[in-house]
């Protein structure tokens, strides 16, 4: 088996090359094509019907209008071309087909596996995995429905209606957003009565106490995910939690009041946690990928019931089906991820703008931040060579329209940040009040439909003047316009369309890492600090217990250390179990 498993890595290594996307004719092309763009405006660009009509594409109830980008249907055949320069319909391919794309860690790259319908047959390694993805989907089927149902209790025979899920990075950001999306979805709040779920990430106290602030460890269920059980913050939070649980109940509570999301059985064992109570997930999964697995539905269906979050993972699933198959000016993640590539690498406009205008996808862009910078934030190719062109967003936003009062003026009239708006045509949560003009929600899209043409055409000096604004203003209140932007309008926000959100985001990361020929599967430079840390973790206890001096430090460092400790010397040495009092 072991000589099976680096067959895809050695098939990768053959098929490798040097070459980079920048060397061939269809990248030149659109490198002296941007001067033909730099020649037209969207005011003019948004005048061709034609045009306008064919930059828009509608798949499964989501809608994506792409006419306000700065490109002709010229460029977007070129952008095709590029893509078949990449290989991009290949690196799909290969990519669903279970090859080792993720080269630098010989892993395959399936988290298409974790929504896939039961029947499909998608092979790691000469082994279907799908299989083993639904019988942990079955697993955690049964225990969350014992949970809700009551029928699993806590030590003392009280329900478990209270759930902390411990984890960092990916092990949050994802289940976080979907849970932030679900919480106001008329249907979910049905199945969450009388529930609620919290996200314990950060390794600072005050998200601990923030955490179990108000509530009963009686009826508090914990899940850490942690793949190894070894990540340093995630461990010391479930640590903490386990002393919170067993100091008021008592340390045979913990096997009752803890399971885990891992992969490590034997630390699973010897925490505390009954290995029974371990949800298992794959090396083909990234952290950030790892949404749909167990890391994410455990916690969301202890919160909704596994009805809903099936209904997540069929819509992610539905987008999955689509990208794989639907021919590229019709595949969205396709268009959103060669855009990008066209804004970054060619226009010169390396950031963009998540901006939902649901206030349910609050925590949409903070995940999209990390899926997007830490796939795709690489300085060298798959094979290693430094990249001679810019790869790569920096990803921000904030639901609308709360980023109009805050950073939208610079989107205006500062730099040129392609935005992405998202609006949903049906509200969850409707509000009428007799006497308006209009409803609540209605105002909110007002502001999504006019935002895209206030960027795109901005405000001439001469339509100013006809409006008698004094002279001395008229450089202040001019928009040049010419602001790239696509608009996607969705059918709803339930789970399943909150799903597609989700894969399509994914699959356009995918997509701009494969034709930038980087791997947008590993993340080494998360490592280096960590590394780092574990040396000033040393030199903090050997300075706080036995008063050592601070040694092999740059001299910066050295200064804010002495500085820290002297500052906090009231830190006892020995240190006594103390749990935040909120």
């Amino acid at each position: 088996m072991a000589a099976l498993s680096t067959l895809p890595f050695l098939h990768h290594a053959e098929m490798a090359s040097t070459t980079l996307i920048c060397d061939t004719q269809p990248w030149k092309d659109l490198k002296a094509h941007v001067e033909d763009i730099k020649k037209t405006h969207l005011r003019d660009l948004m005048n061709d019907k034609e045009r306008c009509e064919q930059m828009m594409v509608e798949f499964d109830g989501m809608f994506l209008d792409y006419s306000r980008q700065c490109a002709t249907l010229d460029t977007m055949d070129k952008l095709y071309k590029l893509a078949e320069a990449a290989s991009l319909k290949q690196q799909i391919n290969r990519m669903y087909s279970g090859e080792h794309i993720n080269s630098t860690e010989n892993r395959s790259v399936l988290h298409v596996a974790l929504r896939a319908p039961r029947d499909t047959v998608i092979n790691s390694d000469g082994k279907n995995v799908v299989p083993d993805v639904w019988n942990v989907l079955d697993k955690i089927k049964d225990f969350t429905e014992k949970v809700r149902s009551g029928s699993w209790v806590g030590a003392t025979g009280k329900t478990l209606k209270d759930v902390i899920a411990i984890g960092i990075g990916g092990s949050f950001l994802g289940p976080l957003f979907v849970h932030t999306a679900l919480q106001t979805d008329p249907e979910a709040i049905e199945f969450a009565k009388g529930r609620q779920l919290r996200f314990l990430a950060n390794v600072d106290p005050i998200d601990v106490a923030r955490n179990i602030a108000g509530l009963n460890p009686e009826t508090t269920l914990v899940v850490v995910v942690s793949k190894t059980f070894t990540t340093a913050e995630t461990m010391l939070n479930a640590r903490t939690l386990r002393e919170w649980i067993s100091s008021a109940l008592g340390p045979s509570a913990v096997a009752k009041h803890m399971v885990a999301v891992s992969t490590n059985l034997m630390l699973v064992e010897k925490f505390g946690i009954d290995p029974n109570n371990a949800f298992a997930f794959w090396d083909w999964v990234g952290g950030r990928y790892s949404v749909c697995s167990a890391v994410g539905v455990l916690p969301l269906s202890l919160q909704y019931g596994f009805s809903i979050v099936e209904k997540f993972l069929k819509g992610a699933s539905s987008i999955d089906d689509h990208f794989r198959s639907a021919p590229f000016e019709k595949n969205i993640p396709v268009l959103l991820g060669l855009l990008s590539i066209w804004n970054v690498s060619f226009l010169g406009y390396p950031a963009r703008a998540i901006l939902p205008y649901s206030q349910a996808l609050e925590k949409f862009a903070p995940h999209i931040q990390q899926v997007s910078m830490e796939s795709n934030g690489k300085g060298v190719s798959i094979d290693g060579v430094p990249l001679p062109y810019e790869a790569g967003e920096i990803d921000f936003g904030e639901p609308g329209t709360n980023g109009q009062h805050s950073f939208y003026q610079l989107i205006h009239q500062g730099r040129v940040i392609p935005c992405d708006f998202i609006g949903i045509v049906k509200s969850q949560q409707p509000v009428y009040l007799k006497g308006e003009v209009v409803s609540n929600h209605d105002e909110l899209m007002s502001n999504f439909f006019a935002q895209p043409d206030a960027l795109a055409y901005g405000k001439t000096a001469e339509q100013l003047l006809k409006e008698n604004v004094a002279q001395h203003l008229i450089p202040h209140k001019t928009f040049s316009g010419n602001r790239p932007s696509l608009s996607f309008l969705i059918s709803s926000l339930n789970a399943y369309n909150i799903g597609q959100l989700l894969a399509s985001y994914e699959h356009r990361v995918a997509v701009e890492g494969f034709v930038w020929g980087i791997n947008s599967f590993d993340q080494w430079g998360v490592e280096l600090g960590k590394s780092l840390a574990t040396q000033v973790r040393k030199q903090l206890n050997a300075s706080r217990t036995k008063s050592e001096p601070i040694e092999g430090f740059k001299f910066s460092t050295t200064k804010l250390l002495t500085r820290y400790l002297q500052a906090s010397s009231d830190v006892p040495a020995d240190l006594p179990t103390l749990l935040p009092r909120i």
